[in-house]
């Protein structure tokens, strides 16, 4: 066990009975966490899903509560879209901050569910989640109803760690839009723990902005469950953040279900992110889709693994998953582990990965026009990463997303 990982059981023990919610299954997950620790810790068991992926940096920080910080500065600093928002500082809702959705809301601290789906004897970070969890949202949208668009707004500062916990329903035929943004100031730990239920025909488009400070923790783990005719729809957009590990998990249970899980990451220094999907096809004529991009500059490291799972009985699946990445520099580095697990006879499920760098031809022309060398790269990467960012139908959150790409290239230049 790691020395990170006694810090945080340290903490649950001195808070035990004051945590909200299933006391037994803290406790359950704090036993699983003490014996998995973190995953490459120094005494940390060995787990194949994070070969590429150590956080002994997690391990050797020393996260503390920290002095408050200005969050109303730094919302102002975001650009957000013009829709509801649901804002969270340091872990906890501020409802001074939010401006509430007409969707069904529960706050985690008041109505605490740690949900159905995750699996804290598996996988440490979520054991580290629900030992820990003391807030987080619960949006629930009825049978036939549009939700609309509402933002999921985490600030986080200083050297602390947070944990929240959200859970995501959708009724029958109803539709949403959930954008995450995650952004702060500092050297802290965010990790958070996604539930979401999709239920007959209805539809989920999921986009995470993750944009946190290049000194601070991300990880973040959704299960997603969709049943028949369901649509779940995400991309994520990873730029922030020391190091990072977005993990999805998603089981269609019903025919005729769908997943998109599509992601781009632009990395630069010694960043490192990891994109890492299992895609669960549990019953027929069920499709799932992944395009995953990413651009790596100076020391930096990306990861996807994906895995398509395909049940005996899933006949008619259809799968595909591919990862591309473009290197800015020689010392730039990605791992790409696609699996196929095939237990079904009539199915359809490809993957594919291509590694490059910048074409010296298109450079040359672009030079030759007069276009200085560091516009000319935007320009180039910006094609690479356009068929990524197409995949988000909505031209106001696609327009973010770009904007998000803009702000990064300009700190670069800095």
């Amino acid at each position: 066990m790691s020395t990170g990982a006694t810090g945080f059981l340290q903490r649950y023990e001195d808070a035990v009975g004051r945590l909200p919610g299933d006391s037994a299954l803290r406790a359950a997950a704090a036993a699983a966490f003490r014996e998995a620790g973190l995953p490459g810790g120094t005494q940390g068991r060995r787990i194949e899903a994070w070969k590429y992926t150590s956080l002994r940096p997690v391990a050797e920080a020393n996260f503390q509560v920290s002095p408050r910080h200005e969050a109303e500065t730094l919302l102002s600093g975001l650009t957000l879209l013009d829709a509801p928002r649901v804002v969270f500082v340091d872990g906890v809702l501020r409802g001074d901050l939010s401006v509430l959705p007409a969707v069904s809301i529960a706050r985690f601290a008041d109505q605490p569910d740690f949900g159905t789906l995750t699996w804290p004897d598996r996988e440490p970070m979520v054991a580290l989640n629900t030992m820990l969890a003391t807030d987080g949202v619960a949006l629930n949208v009825p049978a036939g109803v549009d939700g609309g668009i509402v933002q999921l707004v985490s600030l986080s500062g200083g050297q602390g760690d947070f944990h929240p916990r959200h859970g995501i329903r959708l009724g029958k035929g109803a539709s949403l839009t959930v954008v995450e943004v995650a952004a702060g100031q500092g050297a802290y730990l965010l990790n958070t723990v996604a539930e979401i239920h999709v239920a007959e025909g209805a539809h989920l488009t999921h986009i995470r902005l993750q944009d946190e400070a290049t000194t601070a923790f991300h990880v973040s783990t959704t299960y997603a469950d969709v049943q028949a005719g369901g649509t779940y729809d995400s991309f994520t957009l990873n730029l922030g953040g020391r190091l990072s590990r977005t993990e999805v998990h998603t089981q269609l249970s019903g025919p005729n279900a769908t997943a998109h899980l599509n992601a781009a990451q632009i990395l630069a220094g010694s960043q490192h992110a990891d994109f890492t999907t299992v895609v669960s096809h549990a019953a027929p004529s069920c499709s799932s889709r992944q395009t995953v991009k990413n651009v790596l500059g100076g020391r930096s490291r990306g990861v996807f693994q994906g895995k398509i799972a395909v049940a005996r009985h899933a006949q008619k699946t259809d799968g595909y998953q591919m990862n591309q990445a473009l290197l800015l520099s020689p010392d730039a580095e990605v791992d790409s582990k696609p699996e196929l697990e095939i237990f079904a006879d009539d199915v359809k499920c490809s993957h594919g990965a291509t590694v490059g760098e910048l074409d010296a031809e298109q450079m040359f022309y672009l030079r030759s026009r007069g276009i200085p060398d560091a516009e000319a790269k935007s320009i180039l990467v910006r094609a690479f990463l356009a068929e990524a960012l197409d995949a988000v139908a909505n031209e106001t959150i696609r327009g973010l997303l770009e904007t998000a790409v803009e702000q990064w290239w300009e700190r670069q230049k800095a």
